[in-house]
């Protein structure tokens, strides 16, 4: 279904994703519109493994290397530098992209299934609750995607950590399930 631009919502370990090919763009553009996001508010992007950044990101630094090799698969979110393989859709037209690779198997295996990163936001209504369950995934998109897979209630439950690593110093975008002081451990934080 990914595969033909059809919607899916898939398990992570955080959240309920809405997922997406990255390089699809009518497909990203539905994404937008079923959750009524804002076009200027860019999309995440899950990948299979780190091998695949190198489509993705156009420049991988130390830092964030490390964060990268002790964090992924976590709930890790790093923001590079994008390649043109990521369309503008996607970054709401930025220069970065944020990424990472949920510890969740089945979303592992959708991008592995589908061969390319894909978009992989929370499966809600934009401003309303993220969801834990298939039931709330439903509550809230009923009848505007394709399919929900159930993968019983979300291990996490508390959204990704954000860290721009675009830049010279990793800078922390949004707080979430890794602390400040868990990636204090591996590199300095600003």
């Amino acid at each position: 279904m990914l595969k033909e631009g059809r919607l899916v919502s898939f398990p992570t370990d955080t959240v309920y994703a809405l997922g997406a090919p990255v390089n699809n763009v009518e497909a990203v553009s539905a994404v937008y519109a079923v959750k009524r996001r804002p076009l200027n508010m860019a999309l995440p992007l899950l990948l299979a493994e780190p091998a695949e950044l190198v489509k993705v990101a156009a420049h991988v630094s130390e830092s964030a290397s490390c964060l990268l090799r002790h964090f992924w698969p976590g709930a890790l979110t790093l923001v590079f530098e994008k390649t043109d393989f990521v369309p503008d859709i996607v970054t709401a037209g930025s220069r970065t992209v944020a990424v990472r690779i949920a510890a969740h198997p089945i979303a592992i295996a959708m991008v592995k299934g589908v061969g390319v990163p894909l978009v992989g936001t929370s499966a809600n209504i934009h401003g309303r609750p993220s969801p834990l369950t298939a039931a709330e995934v439903k509550a809230q998109l009923n009848g505007k995607i394709e399919l929900i897979i159930d993968g019983g209630r979300t291990p996490g439950g508390v959204e990704s950590t954000i860290v721009d690593v675009s830049g010279s110093r990793p800078r922390i975008l949004r707080r979430g399930a890794v602390s400040r002081a868990e990636l204090e451990t591996i590199c300095r934080i600003y």
